[in-house]
């Protein structure tokens, strides 16, 4: 590990209030000796104590770059379990700069991305699921993500691994000790005793798994893909779900040509929502690729919002919807509610019932009406009903929930294993393959590229 001093713009580099330049390693207290001039008091911060705040100016030189605060924490009692250096100064990509130059000039070089959290991680100061879950605070986008980052953070996860690896070397070391020493350790009857212990063990790994289905969902949301023919009223109900005109709404069919994407958040869910355009036979060139292009995004959506125009008749266009979205997850939404509607809503329940199941809402995307319901149908759909922040762990992860997969399965090979009557020493090498699988979520056995490919997607500064 490189234990030089390093130095990072910790904030964003625009106009602010305030902007932070970060300083960790063994050198950064004589570092920040050599260009802070105090108010009054003492020069030398490296005399002071640990965890103190001290107004000031940076010079270089016999320049005066800026009036800040410096802020001193000794290691192992910082964020990178090293001596740190924060300074604080005023907001602005200008002043940061020239602080982060002037720290550079006097003995620290620039932190590659991710190398504070980094270094807390090879430092042992947090575990890798810890040091993942930095990035997921930063980058949450609701409420359940930032819940369960902040949870992760605060060592959730950790805490369930560790005791799970703790009771999976446990029973190897009996199995060791066993065949090291049979006659003073006996494994009579042990296989009856261990299937009870893989039983919860597995329970265990396969409620994380399941919960990593719904975490990734809420965490990165549902990618939702509005459908109907043209006219339905598609982009109306854009506009009614982002609270603002994002479509063009107009009488004359086929206005929407190419997919529109927004962002938004309905009670706590973050869908990614695509308009497309409506699903019809044409001869224009310009829309057939519109057309083709929403039967794309048909097929990677997690959720599929088919818009039924109540006020006109079905036709063929319906008929290629209907079989489009079969067997996926998919609300019908009977729109149009506050006209006279052509098509009942009992022949259209009986038309469908030997394709699928789908549920079928009365909304008016033009008067509101009908979105709640459509909120609590897709946490139905998704989430049983409703969206709790308690306690529940979510992995989040693609890399954790590999892992986690690789456990599963060493584990059920010690069961077949059992099952099969095989000797013990079958039942260690599969148990250490589950405990080295899970050491991997927390780091306790990963490369170091791994390492650097993880703290590589960081931002510089953190």
């Amino acid at each position: 590990m490189r234990t030089d001093t390093i130095a990072a713009i910790a904030t964003a580099m625009t106009n602010a209030g305030i902007g932070i330049v970060r300083v960790s390693g063994s050198e950064a207290f004589t570092v920040i000796d050599k260009l802070y001039r105090p108010k009054s008091g003492t020069r030398r911060l490296s005399q002071a104590k640990s965890h103190t705040v001290h107004y000031g100016y940076i010079y270089d030189g016999d320049t005066c770059v800026d009036e800040v605060l410096v802020i001193l924490m000794r290691g192992p009692h910082s964020y990178t379990a090293e001596d740190t250096v924060e300074i604080d100064c005023h907001g602005g990509s200008l002043v940061t700069r020239r602080i982060l130059e002037t720290v550079i000039k006097n003995g620290a070089r620039p932190a590659e991305p991710g190398e504070f959290t980094k270094r807390a991680f090879l430092n042992g100061r947090i575990d890798l699921t810890q040091a993942e879950s930095v990035m997921d605070v930063i980058q949450a986008e609701n409420e359940f993500a930032l819940e369960s980052s902040v949870s992760q953070l605060k060592g959730a996860l950790k805490d369930r691994i560790e005791a799970l690896r703790g009771r999976i070397l446990h029973e190897i070391a009996l199995i060791e000790s066993a065949l090291d020493d049979p006659e003073h350790v006996s494994l009579e009857g042990y296989g009856a005793q261990l299937l009870q212990i893989l039983e919860e063990a597995c329970g265990e790994v396969d409620q994380l798994l399941k919960n990593s289905e719904e975490g990734a969902l809420l965490k990165e949301g549902i990618h939702t893909v509005i459908v109907g023919k043209p006219n339905a009223g598609k982009s109306s109900l854009l506009n009614r779900l982002v609270g603002r005109e994002r479509a063009i709404v107009t009488e004359i069919a086929g206005t929407t040509r190419d997919a529109l994407e927004e962002e938004i958040n309905l009670g706590g869910l973050t869908l990614h929502v695509v308009d497309t355009a409506g699903i019809r036979r044409t001869e224009d060139v310009v829309e057939k690729i519109g057309v083709d292009k929403a039967r794309e995004y048909l097929t990677r959506a997690d959720l599929i919002i088919y818009v039924v125009d109540s006020s006109r008749p079905l036709d063929e266009n319906d008929e290629e919807i209907l079989w489009l979205i079969q067997n996926r997850r998919a609300i019908i939404l009977w729109n149009k509610s506050d006209l006279e509607p052509v098509l009942q809503m009992e022949d259209f329940k009986e038309k469908i019932s030997g394709e699928a199941s789908f549920r079928i809402l009365p909304v008016s995307a033009k008067e509101g009406s009908g979105i709640a319901e459509l909120e609590e149908v897709i946490r139905e759909m998704f989430f049983q009903g409703e969206i709790s922040y308690n306690n529940e762990v979510y992995v989040t992860n693609v890399r954790q929930k590999a892992a986690l997969k690789e456990a599963l399965r060493s584990l059920t090979m010690v069961r077949e294993s059992i099952e099969a009557g095989m000797p013990e020493d079958f039942y260690s090498i599969d148990l250490m393959d589950a405990y080295e699988a899970l050491g991997r979520i927390i780091g306790e056995s990963v490369g170091e590229d791994l390492v650097n490919e993880i703290f590589a997607r960081f931002c510089v500064g953190k």
